[in-house]
């Protein structure tokens, strides 16, 4: 678990810096992968799309030093960054929501390995309540504050509809969830000691769309 310099660190770091260190990190064990042993910001630079500086300023907030000519050591770079992003500690999270999309996110097991460790979701549907997925258990959400003292869990990835979105957020704040993954399109209102991270697929698609228009005009 990242000691609290760590912890200090991340908060200072850029966000752009923050959303391009996963890319290094997924490019750099790749690399690891093919059998190689050093890269340099060069290479990374070339797969991420952007300069090598960028590259070599974004990895000197994770305090990691390359050799002159050589680069760096790919073992303990990719170490180090998923000690300071936080991957290699495991955080319980909630998921509520148990749709299309939760369901889906249910089934990837892959956020494990980015420090995520679904224990449990819950819906407002009784028939789901009972049911695993995944070997996740499946709660009717008013046995949230049952399970949130059995499993302590510190995040909820928030996928319900979105007019459930407010009422959703106040009510695992107040049974001390810590911090909130947002898929819904709504900007939940949370108290400045509550963490969020929004991820609106809606937002994204207009972003794209209003490109491709961009392109086609």
């Amino acid at each position: 678990m990242a000691n609290d310099d760590t912890m200090k660190q991340v908060w200072k770091v850029p966000e752009p810096t923050l959303r391009r260190l996963p890319w290094y990190l997924a490019f750099i064990k790749l690399s690891k992968r093919k059998g190689e042993i050093f890269i340099s910001s060069t290479q990374i630079a070339k797969e991420i799309n952007v300069v090598p500086s960028q590259v070599a300023k974004d990895l000197s907030f994770v305090k990691v030093s390359g050799k002159t000519r050589v680069g760096y050591e790919i073992d303990a770079l990719i170490e180090v960054l998923e000690d300071f992003l936080g991957f290699k500690s495991q955080h319980r999270a909630f998921i509520f929501g148990v749709g299309s999309l939760g369901g889906s996110l249910l089934q990837d097991s892959g956020l494990k390995q980015y420090g995520v460790d679904i224990v449990a979701g819950f819906d407002i549907r009784n028939e789901l309540a009972g049911t695993v997925i995944n070997g996740i258990p499946i709660f009717h959400i008013d046995q949230f504050p049952a399970k949130q003292k059995e499993y302590g869990a510190t995040i909820c990835i928030i996928t319900v509809p979105v007019e459930n979105a407010q009422e959703v957020t106040d009510r695992v704040i107040a049974g001390g969830i810590k911090a909130l993954w947002n898929f819904t399109p709504f900007r939940i209102r949370v108290p400045d000691h509550i963490v969020v991270q929004n991820t609106s697929m809606y937002a994204h698609l207009a972003v794209m769309f209003n490109r491709l228009n961009s392109l086609n005009s």
